[in-house]
């Protein structure tokens, strides 16, 4: 792999006109502009079709079992904190199957990045609905439409001590690799939930709805308040698009069991010579 190069030529499996192409965009050129290395970037992620996003980025990655991408992801990241490690799904994986793992791993505050493909819908298990799913959606599994009121990660996360919470539109590129890349510069756990259409499924959370349904954080906003953060995950008329909280300088995970402890080398490198273990893999 060449230093910084993330492209990888491979067929997608993605509908055309998939949000998902515009995150691997915005995720390619975060990394590139942050100038981080290939060798050392670690994409991990569940099932579904934003779980395919490691497939088609070039560097490490690791698909797992549906909903179980935040432990493996916080597995790699203890067992080598210098590694770039970004955990990767949609709503369906994350905050359903998922969501145990999701609102644990919160509080443990591992220092990785989570996107969260948010289409508001299962898109490759044919379109029933999701956690995110607005109340009164009709799906071919819900006929008579969505029952319960959606799933709130973004207030979750708030509640649990998240260091890091911001959201995002796939159809804004610009802004949005300019938060994935201060997400991974973050050193705690931090979670982008990414708004994203799916024009297969559904045809309600369109483009243009997006666009109506939200706004961006002006320049003022202070992202350090998080009084003011915890009105702003509220906002369902029209939800805010930006950094919404973030706290610096609180432990992570690694930091607070010790993992070291008097061995400054990562578990995988111990009784080894780091730098043979560097050379196998840039061999």
């Amino acid at each position: 792999m060449k230093p910084f190069e993330f492209e990888n030529e491979i067929d997608i499996a993605w509908c055309p006109g998939c949000g998902n192409y515009s995150i691997r965009k915005a995720l390619i050129r975060a990394l590139q502009e942050l100038e981080a290395d290939p060798l050392h970037t670690v994409l991990v992620s569940g099932i579904g079709q934003a779980a395919k996003m490691p497939q088609y980025v070039n560097c490490h990655f690791f698909n797992g079992l549906h909903g179980r991408g935040l432990p493996v992801a916080v597995s790699v990241k203890a067992c080598n904190p210098h590694l770039t490690v970004i955990a990767e799904g949609g709503d369906g994986d994350m905050y359903g199957e998922g969501g145990n793992h999701f609102i644990h791993n919160i509080r443990r505050n591992p220092d990785i990045t989570h996107l969260v493909h948010n289409n508001m819908i299962y898109g490759l298990t044919k379109g029933q609905a999701s956690p995110t799913s607005q109340k009164g959606f009709v799906t071919n599994v819900q006929v008579d439409g969505v029952i319960n009121q959606p799933f709130n990660p973004l207030a979750v996360a708030l509640s649990l001590g998240a260091t890091f919470i911001a959201r995002a539109f796939s159809g804004d590129i610009d802004q949005l690799t300019d938060i994935i890349k201060a997400a991974v510069k973050h050193k705690g756990y931090a979670l982008i939930d990414i708004f994203q259409p799916c024009v297969t499924f559904n045809k309600t959370n369109n483009f243009a709805w997006y666009k109506e349904n939200t706004y961006s954080l002006d320049s003022h906003y202070d992202s350090s308040d998080k009084e003011n953060a915890a009105k702003k995950v509220m906002e369902t008329e029209k939800y805010p698009l930006g950094i919404i909280y973030r706290e610096n300088g609180v432990k992570t995970f690694v930091e607070k069991i010790n993992i070291y402890q008097d061995n400054k080398q990562p578990i995988v490198c111990r009784n080894r010579d780091l730098g043979k273990v560097n050379q196998l893999i840039n061999d």
